[in-house]
C-alpha cells in the first residue's frame, strides 16, 4: 500500500473508532504526522484526497475538520460520477437502481397515505402535459422521489435520487425515440401509481421493475447506436 493510501486508511480508522468525531478539528500537521508515522508531504496529499471525498473540510486560517458526514456530502462525488457516466458505467449505475427502487416502491404502497396518492396523480397528469425533453425530466424525477419519499428514509432517497440524475435521464430520453420513450413512461408511471393506490406491494415492485428495466434498454440500444454509428 502506498504511504499516503496508509495515510488516508489510517485517518479514516480514527474517525471510524470516535478518536476523530464529526466537526472535529484535526491535530496540527505536524504531530498528526509523526502519530501517523508519515512525512508531512504524504500527510498533506492524504488530507487533500479525504478533503475531496468531503470527508475532511479545510477552513482557511483555522485548519482541518471532519465534515458532518452527513450522507448529502458523502454521496455527491456518485452524483457527479452518475451525470458523467456513460456506457457500462451508467447501465452499472441503473443496475443499481433496478434492485433498489423496486423494493422502495414496494414499501412505499403500504405506506403511502391518500394525500400522498393524490400529489402522484398531480405530477403525473402534469408530465403528460410537458411540452419539452427537460420538463418531462422535472416531473419524471419528482414522480419517483415522491414515492421513495414516502417511506421516510432520506438515506434512501438521496442514494435513488443520486443514481439517475438529471443529466443522466435527459441523455437516456434523447437517446431513444422520443415520442415512443414519453408514451411509454407515462404507460409503466400509470402502472405503479394504479399499484400504489391498491397498496399492493407485489404488483408495485414488479411495475418499478419493468420501468427501470425499460430504461436500461433505451440506454442498451442507444449505446448499441453509437457503437455502429446508427446503422
Amino acid at each position: 500500500m502506498a504511504v499516503t493510501d496508509e495515510a488516508i486508511a489510517r485517518i479514516k480508522e480514527m474517525i471510524v473508532s470516535g478518536l476523530l468525531p464529526a466537526g472535529a478539528r484535526l491535530p496540527r500537521e505536524e504531530d498528526l504526522a509523526v502519530q501517523l508515522g508519515i512525512s508531512r508531504n504524504s500527510l498533506r496529499e492524504a488530507v487533500r484526497a479525504l478533503t475531496a471525498m468531503r470527508i475532511l473540510i479545510s477552513r482557511q486560517g483555522d485548519g482541518t475538520y471532519v465534515s458532518s458526514l452527513e450522507p448529502h456530502l458523502l454521496l455527491e462525488e456518485l452524483s457527479f460520477v452518475a451525470d458523467v457516466s456513460h456506457g457500462d458505467s451508467a447501465a452499472q449505475l441503473l443496475e443499481v437502481r433496478r434492485l433498489l427502487e423496486p423494493q422502495a416502491t414496494a414499501l412505499a404502497a403500504h405506506r403511502i397515505t391518500d394525500q400522498g396518492l393524490a400529489a402522484l396523480r398531480v405530477i403525473l397528469e402534469s408530465s403528460m402535459k410537458a411540452d419539452s425533453v427537460e420538463a418531462f425530466i422535472e416531473w419524471d424525477i419528482a414522480f419517483h422521489r415522491a414515492i421513495v419519499d414516502t417511506i421516510g428514509n432520506p438515506v434512501l432517497s438521496l442514494l435513488l435520487d443520486t443514481l439517475s440524475t438529471h443529466t443522466q435521464r435527459v441523455r437516456i430520453v434523447r437517446g431513444a425515440h422520443l415520442a415512443t420513450a414519453l408514451e411509454s413512461v407515462h404507460r409503466e408511471h400509470e402502472s405503479i401509481l394504479r399499484a400504489l393506490e391498491a397498496h399492493d406491494g407485489q404488483l408495485a415492485a414488479s411495475a418499478a421493475m419493468l420501468h427501470v428495466s425499460a430504461v436500461e434498454q433505451w440506454l442498451q440500444a442507444r449505446t448499441t447506436d453509437l457503437l455502429t454509428g446508427g446503422q
